[in-house]
């Protein structure tokens, strides 16, 4: 392995600091005292700024468009976006693209992917299934009936579901195979309800009722929706963490500024210890992130599948998070709570995150399933 950063990897950095650069986290209104959503739609602006900045095109090939750099990239600017709270589909539009390259048909391809990278066309992906906790997969069945797809099931919490051109919907087939529609948001047989998540962003359950979407728009591919869940789950490992290490910066400048007894907080021993073992979890957050990318990357082989290295990156992504918004909100004190102040919003962002394609506990049992089936040594 080496986790140094190619020229045009961090050229991407470079590019998404650029355009994250004067976004302010508080632009909608805070979701502490907001009834419903905290916007209609994502931020509009920046998503033109990002495809001006071809940070939308990443990881789709020269022909689309793109630079066709790889997971790490993206990986970097999600971590930049997350920083800033930035209220755009990045992760989902991004990865959905990208698995249509590597898995859609021809057709398919030269119609949407040079308008995605474009920023003309956005996609996101239903990962939640049913209830947020069984398989996406088993949510919606999909049955083939002349030259189109038949579609029935409900998936919920769909991210950006109000706003997207097209939603990336996985289905299991009578033959228990996987298939991954392109589900258009008007469509005459299927039913979008309004939900909003924790972040105060609407989210959608989206209701197929024997939907029909013809044959060009469904992916019939071994291994897509297996491949494209994966890059979701590592993008969610990096937003993961660039919301950690701005929380932890955030900490360190309030509790050197914050004095009690004559002296900044910071030079307290227990205040010192809890900022150290945040830092800790940023670390280890931070190596199993790369650790999941370079596997889904490169395609190396190692001693489990690259499906136990993103297990490891969300279980750590996961409780880390969570555990460096509640050091967090410990040491501003009652400052934390503030919602003239951004830490409230990071928090619910990190919770939102911490469940998002399931939590801690749900990779560590996957990951327990993959080592009983693959034994180490």
């Amino acid at each position: 392995m080496d986790f140094t950063f190619t020229e045009e990897q961090q050229a991407a950095v470079e590019a998404a600091r650029a355009v994250f650069g004067g976004v302010a986290p508080d632009g909608v209104p805070s979701p502490a005292i907001t009834a419903g959503a905290v916007a209609d739609d994502f931020d509009r602006a920046l998503w033109t700024k990002l495809a001006d900045a071809d940070l939308l095109s990443l990881l789709l090939a020269a022909e689309y468009g793109g630079a066709g750099l790889d997971a790490i990239a993206l990986c970097l600017v999600l971590r930049e976006a997350a920083k800033v709270l930035a209220r755009v589909p990045l992760l989902e539009s991004s990865a959905a693209a990208v698995a249509v390259q590597t898995y859609g048909g021809e057709e398919l391809k030269a119609e949407l992917l040079a308008r995605a990278g474009r920023g003309e066309v956005m996609l996101t992906v239903a990962a939640n299934g049913r209830t947020g906790h069984d398989p996406a997969e088993l949510a919606v069945t999909a049955r083939r009936d002349g030259d189109a797809w038949v579609l029935d099931g409900v998936q919920t919490a769909v991210p950006w579901a109000e706003n997207a051109d097209f939603t990336v919907v996985p289905a299991h087939t009578g033959d228990g195979r996987t298939v991954l529609a392109l589900v258009p948001r008007v469509h005459e047989e299927v039913v979008l309800g309004e939900q909003i998540s924790t972040t105060g962003e609407r989210l959608g359950e989206l209701r197929l009722e024997s939907a029909r979407i013809t044959a060009r728009d469904v992916i019939d591919a071994d291994g897509a929706w297996e491949w494209l869940r994966e890059l979701l789950a590592t993008g969610t490992c990096a937003l993961a963490l660039g919301l950690g290490e701005r929380v932890l910066s955030m900490t360190s400048a309030y509790t050197g500024k914050r004095e009690q007894f004559g002296y900044p907080v910071a030079t307290f021993q227990a205040v010192a210890v809890q900022a150290a073992d945040r830092y800790i979890d940023l670390r280890a957050m931070e190596a199993t992130l790369w650790q999941a990318a370079w596997r889904i990357s490169t395609g190396a082989g190692g001693a489990l599948p690259a499906s136990g290295d993103v297990a490891v990156a969300k279980i750590w992504a996961s409780e880390g998070v969570r555990r460096i918004v509640q050091t967090a909100q410990h040491l501003h004190g009652g400052f934390g709570a503030d919602v003239d102040y951004p830490l409230h919003r990071y928090h619910a962002w990190a919770k939102q995150l911490e469940l998002s394609l399931g939590p801690a506990a749900a990779h560590e049992e996957a990951l327990g399933d993959l080592l009983a089936a693959h034994p180490l040594g």
